[in-house]
Order: structure tokens, then sequence, then C-alpha cells
């Protein structure tokens, strides 16, 4: 008799830090049944999922193996790392022209496997990459959305934990926008125990300056990556944390509210960009977006990210190099 269980698969496309670190977290939290890896160079997946595969005795039950096109048909999420890395000094957008092309292509081998899967974009830039796969699938938008500003907000709540000298569990806090240098804070939805910030502060009593303060930590957060890429040349651990999240909310129909990217369509008054919004995410992907009521700076603030995107997208239908 053959059997009904539906294994949770797993596809990522790119097996370089990102991909394989994402692989390696997913696979010890037991969420996924299968992770299939899929590289241009079969070589370098194969020595991947071999080193991955020696941990097999230490992991929840799992498989994993190098995949193919035709692993795209019964996956339950399909995860894009793959891309030109970010250089030194370079920003995400400068990445635009490089990654745009190979997303499409990689898009269309996902639609012709007549795939039921969600799309997860973690290639940079997320936001314009991500506009680029819904328009390209043809697909409802829930289905495909990017990382967005997840991993920005975990840097904020780890500065503000550090800061505050809290739990980082007891800190709730969003960067919204792009994932990149527009992005910003939203202070007014930030708290700490349920206090919000600006109430908390007298409470905590740790800091002159809060203002000075604020913009120090928002800095710090827009800056991370670059810093890290002049340290070590990438980013990957804190990303792969992430994914394993946005992932895990999708095979467990969690409901997470993560500022992951979505499609606008009128939110916040704003249409036909991606950005960093807070947006439930469950088994069917992005499950509702979230409208907060922002004070008028942090509105225009959104308003000016989903402006640069823009210009951005304006740039690439053009085929003029991004600036």
């Amino acid at each position: 008799m053959k059997s009904m269980y539906n294994p949770r698969k797993v596809v990522i496309l790119g097996a370089g830090a990102v991909g394989s670190t994402f692989a390696y977290a997913l696979a010890q939290t037991g969420l996924a049944d299968e992770i299939a890896i899929i590289d241009i160079n079969r070589d370098f997946a194969e020595g991947q999922v071999l080193d991955l595969a020696h941990g097999l005795p230490y992991y929840p039950s799992i498989e994993i193996y190098v995949g193919e096109k035709k692993d795209y048909a019964d996956a339950h999420v399909i995860v894009i790392t793959a891309g030109a890395k970010q250089a030194p000094g370079e920003s995400r957008l400068n990445l635009l022209h490089k990654n745009a092309r190979m997303i499409e292509g990689i898009i269309d081998d996902i639609v012709a496997q007549n795939s039921q899967a969600i799309i997860v974009i973690a290639s940079n830039p997320v936001d314009i990459l991500t506009y680029v796969a819904i328009k390209r699938s043809g697909w409802e938008k829930g289905r495909v959305f990017g990382s967005g500003t997840v991993l920005d907000s975990a840097r904020f709540r780890y500065l503000l934990s550090r800061h505050c000298h809290v739990d980082v569990s007891n800190v709730h806090a969003y960067i919204l926008g792009e994932h990149g240098d527009t992005e910003f804070a939203a202070w007014s939805m930030t708290h700490v125990g349920g206090v919000p910030i600006n109430d908390y502060c007298p409470v905590c009593d740790r800091c002159e300056g809060w203002d000075m303060v604020k913009e120090d930590i928002v800095k710090e957060v827009r800056e991370s990556a670059y810093h890290i890429i002049n340290y070590k040349g990438a980013t990957y651990f804190a990303i792969g944390m992430a994914l394993t999240r946005i992932v895990g909310s999708i095979l467990q129909d969690k409901r997470t509210v993560l500022t992951v990217s979505s499609l606008l369509d009128g939110e916040y008054g704003i249409e036909d960009v991606c950005l960093g919004i807070p947006s439930v995410v469950g088994k069917g992907g992005v499950q509702q977006i979230i409208e907060a009521n922002l004070p008028p700076t942090e509105k225009e603030a959104l308003v000016k990210s989903a402006a640069a995107l823009k210009s951005a997208l304006h740039d690439l239908k053009d085929g003029q190099p991004s600036t």
C-alpha cells in the first residue's frame, strides 16, 4: 500500500555560504524531511552535501542530497540564495543587473515543473529580485516573497537588548522598508517588555541623549552587513537562522509576524513595489500584510524607501545600470 505521507521538502538554490549555512541550520531543527541543494557548480554542491551528510547521525531524521530541476515539482518551499555576492563597499542595489536575469531563469524552471511550492527570495537586492520573481512567475503575490528586513530587525532587537541590558526575547522591534540603505527603524512599534520604547527609557535610566543613541543604533543596523563583509567577506550565520525562522513558519503554519519583503497593493498608500513590512507568514506564504498606523515621519521614510526601489526598477526595465 502506498504511503500517504508527504515529506516536507525544501529546495535550496545556491550552495554558497548563505545556502549551505541555511541548510545546516534547517537540518538541525527537524522542520524538514528532505533538503535538496542545487548549484550551477554541481561538484561544489556535491561537496557541500557530503559535508552536511556526515553530520546525519547528529541531526533529526532527514535526507540531504544534490537536487535537480525536477525537485521543484514536489517541493513545499524553494529558497533562492544564489547570485553574485556583495563586494566590499558595494551597495545591494548595485547587484541588480547581475542577479535579475538569473532570477528570471530560475523562476522559469520552477514554473515549468508545475511547482506548487512557496518561493522565498534571499538573493540581493532582495526587494527588487522578489518583485522580478513575482512578475515572472505570474503567481499570486503571497506565494512569492523575500527575506526582506527580517535579518535587519533581528540586528535591531539585538542592539536594543544589549543597550537596555534585557533579554532579546523581550524586545519587539522592526526595521521597515528596503533591505538596504533606505531602511528605517519603526520606533513607534518598538517595545521592551510590552512598554513602548520611549516610555521604557525613564524606567531603564541607562543613557543620556536618547535621540543620539537611537541614531547610533539605527546606523549600526544599517551598516552591519558592510562591516561584516569588510571583516570576513560575507554574512551568512544570522541570515541562515532568519531563513530557518521564515521557512519554519511556512512548514508549521505558525502565522508568524515577520518583516518579509511583500508586494504592496495600496497598503500604506504604496503600490507595485516590494518592501520589508510586518506580514503574517504561514502555510500559504504571506497570508496578510499588517498595515500599522505609522506616525508621519515613519510613513514618509517608508514612501522614500519605496521611491528608491521604484527608481531602481525603472533602471532595470530601461536596461540602464543602477547607480
